[in-house]
């Protein structure tokens, strides 16, 4: 016997599905990211202008997933691919709400996005399932311009490799400083609850690991990849893309990640790492892919005008 996925109500709006409004809850307020406080602490971001502490992009995912439930079935849990590139934050008590184009029949993948109540759009890319070729990243990666004058990467070179790790997330495991919480506290506070997330009540008999908990599965010992990025200096999430190949990933269970430098990239503001994180179950098997750009803030890094100038003149 099986629960069903979601109970989320869903709205036909013109040629979209959308979700309810919902107002994210903030986890990272003390989040500790190489000894210093991260741009989700609200005294670190005022000082970099913003409003307060910014809600975790991959904390959005959640609200796609019943979309794509309703769209895909059982295919979204073990196929699924969000890929998104974050426009604007959000902050703790304002209202967002999740989009799917309707598909065409037979169609895999699908354009998204994310808006506040006043219009602002909090992300936007495309949701898919299966052997899709191409997605809103993917397109992204193949319009950068070459990272010009790196100082925080001045060090980083593209193609470097960390070594394979093991991660696991139980119910009641505290996730790290990167993470200062566990899968039980979020399910309390998460967007769409699902009884696949906490019970065996599912197609597969054992509870899953939610999408936007994926990324903090994946990303539990970032910090010991010890990759030479200079700093302190304060990062943020500027694109992410998780899919999952033989999904779902299941409480309890160990896997292995490997992360490479797939391309480095910068703004104005920013300069930015790319990498892509790969992730097999404990036979070897291929399981998910999560491609991350990390945009460190140039202003948070103090000695960042000492060390262009004695880079570049």
């Amino acid at each position: 016997m099986t629960e069903p996925a979601f109970r989320t109500e869903i709205l036909e709006n013109g040629n979209l599905l959308a979700g309810p409004w919902r107002s994210p809850r903030q986890m990272l307020h003390a989040q500790v990211y190489d000894s210093h406080a991260s741009i989700h602490d609200d005294a670190t971001a005022q000082k970099l202008g913003f409003q307060g502490g910014t809600i975790e992009g991959p904390t959005h995912f959640s609200q796609f997933a019943p979309l794509c439930e309703r769209i895909w079935g059982q295919a979204w849990f073990e196929t699924g691919c969000l890929s998104a590139h974050y426009r604007n934050p959000a902050f703790e008590g304002e209202e967002v709400q999740a989009n799917i184009e309707k598909p065409k029949p037979g169609q895999t993948t699908c354009a998204i996005g994310m808006t506040k109540r006043d219009g602002t759009e909090i992300l936007r890319g495309t949701a898919s399932v299966g052997e899709v070729m191409e997605t809103a990243l993917s397109r992204r990666l193949g319009e950068l311009k070459p990272l010009a004058d790196p100082v925080i990467l001045a060090d980083l070179k593209v193609g470097m490799k960390t070594p394979r790790q093991i991660v696991k997330m139980d119910f009641d495991q505290h996730m790290g400083d990167l993470y200062p919480f566990s899968l039980e506290q979020k399910l309390k506070v998460i967007t769409e609850p699902s009884a696949y997330y906490s019970q065996e009540l599912n197609p597969w008999g054992r509870a899953i690991i939610p999408f936007e908990m994926l990324s903090v599965l994946f990303q539990y010992r970032a910090r010991e990849d010890r990759l030479p990025v200079r700093g302190p200096a304060v990062g943020l999430f500027a694109d992410q893309e998780i899919r999952l190949l033989r999904g779902p990933l299941f409480v309890g269970e160990n896997y292995a990640t490997e992360r490479e430098v797939v391309a480095l990239s910068g703004s104005r503001r920013t300069e930015s790492v790319w990498m892509r994180t790969t992730v097999f179950a404990m036979d070897d098997t291929l399981v998910a892919t999560m491609l991350l750009n990390m945009a460190s803030i140039k202003d948070s890094y103090a000695n960042y005008e000492q060390e262009h100038k004695a880079l570049y003149g």
